[in-house]
């Protein structure tokens, strides 16, 4: 079996195990099983890390830039509430479908799974 760089798999959406079959049935909606190679992706779950590294993410890159339009620019208000939203969440629902797949693909390279006590 070829070991698939998780991280470029993840970005592709794709299934960790083989790389071929699709992770998502929906926007953000993890398959049950994958439709090329068969693998149980029922107890993939990424949690809220992704949501997490999208709002680090964002935040990064469009405070600096709010700042420079508002004081470099000085627009009037309506330019903000015109422009803001729709950029951030545009980019925010980009961003998370790929990072989603990343800790999904990152999860199953490492064998990760819930603890146990028995």
């Amino acid at each position: 079996m070829t070991v698939r760089a998780p991280i470029l798999t993840g970005l592709a959406c794709r299934c960790p195990r083989c790389g071929q079959g699709r992770l998502f049935r929906g926007l953000l909606t993890v398959r049950e099983r994958c439709e090329h190679c068969d693998l149980d992706l029922k107890a993939a779950d990424s949690g809220d890390g992704p949501a997490v590294f999208v709002i680090l993410l964002l935040g990064a890159i469009l405070a600096p830039l709010v700042f420079w339009v508002e004081f470099g620019l000085e627009p009037p208000f309506w330019v903000h509430v015109v422009l803001w939203p729709p950029l951030v969440l545009g980019a925010a629902i980009a961003m998370l479908r790929p990072l989603k797949g990343v800790m999904i693909a990152l999860q199953f390279h490492h064998q990760a799974a819930e603890h146990r006590v028995e």
